[in-house]
């Protein structure tokens, strides 16, 4: 029996998609679907100006294909060498939609983050003068804590401290992963939100970890026990506002993903949107998808909800997704959920 279930067109609240070839290779694997998306700019080197924003925009939309609609949302990096004027600038223009604090080492192409936190107040202050969203990837990166404990600690030592002495600042807690980062997410009112990731909605560290080591899993932040992946499921399927989608999904080619040293991330443009029905339906969820995926996050960064809606589909048989996206770098392998799937995109 088909059963189907029609929504606003969804955003994508955090996403990745690089540039030249790669990103020609990626952007209709989120287009298709999306309407528009929060883009990362950890790109090398980094997108920390206006300039340079508008310029990445540009390249975005020439590699959009004729038939597809979609907005990229731009964002700056967030350094310690910073213009706050440049920022207020970007924004008031309506290019920038939001500021992306890496702290120093955190994850990919974070090297020209933040380290010391004194240095960047003064754009923290005119962002929060503004209203222009902080998006923040929440760990530490002392090597004595250990990786499980990262965003926890983060929380505790950086992030509440950083919001009492900012009043006003918006914040989205980027992709939490833990449980401690589902209940913080609550605490904030209409100035604090989260996003959360199809992924760590799926996995846990044992998917990475027993077996054999599984590279196309490992992410940052990393999955962590299956408490806080139960904890990630009851915050995304609740319908509370501040909860809503952001993939983080992050292309690596195969080469660059099995080697001694392996880039993280977990390309889910692709299959998305099934993977979210399925976890949805599964959690006696289905009303609440079109909140987290399509409305949520309009109503945090103050933007109207997508015109247009689609469909999704539960047929019989399986869906058979692509095992991998070809680039001119190599293929990219699209995350598989393990086990079989038959929502899909109509």
């Amino acid at each position: 029996m088909t059963q189907s279930l029609t929504i606003t067109r969804p955003d994508d609240w955090h996403l990745h998609l690089r540039d030249g070839d790669m990103l020609r290779a990626v952007l209709p694997e989120t287009a298709r679907h999306f309407g528009r998306a929060i883009i990362m700019p950890n790109l090398v080197p980094p997108v920390v100006t206006g300039e340079q924003a508008g310029a990445y925009r540009d390249r975005i939309l020439s590699a959009l294909p004729e038939d597809m609609m979609f907005e990229p949302l731009m964002t700056l990096y967030l350094t310690e060498d910073t213009d706050p004027e440049d920022v207020a600038a970007a924004h008031a223009s309506g290019l920038v939609k939001a500021v992306k604090l890496y702290p120093a080492g955190a994850t990919t192409n974070s090297a020209s983050g933040v380290r010391d936190f004194d240095k960047v107040r003064p754009v923290l202050e005119k962002m929060a003068e503004i209203g222009l969203p902080l998006c923040v990837h929440g760990e530490v990166t002392d090597p004595e804590i250990d990786i499980f404990d990262r965003e926890e600690v983060f929380i505790d030592r950086v992030l509440d401290p950083l919001r009492q002495a900012t009043p006003g600042l918006r914040v989205v807690m980027e992709h939490i992963t833990t449980a401690q980062g589902a209940v913080y997410a609550q605490s904030g009112g209409s100035d604090l939100a989260a996003t959360i990731t199809t992924h760590h909605l799926i996995i846990n560290r044992n998917h990475i970890l027993v077996g054999g080591i599984k590279p196309h899993y490992y992410c940052l932040p990393v999955a962590k026990r299956e408490n806080h992946r139960q904890a990630l499921r009851i915050a995304a399927t609740s319908g509370l506002p501040c909860y809503f989608l952001g993939t983080d999904s992050a292309p690596h080619t195969d080469a660059n993903k099995l080697q001694a040293c392996g880039c993280a991330g977990c390309f889910t443009a692709t299959n998305t949107m099934a993977l979210l029905a399925h976890v949805f339906e599964e959690d006696g969820a289905l009303d609440k998808l079109e909140g987290f995926a399509s409305k949520n996050g309009p109503a945090f960064y103050r933007v109207p909800e997508n015109p247009g809606q689609i469909t999704l589909v539960k047929q019989d048989a399986p869906v058979a997704f692509p095992e991998q996206i070809k680039t001119p770098d190599g293929p990219v392998t699209v995350f598989d959920p393990g086990f079989a799937v038959h929502w899909t995109v109509a």
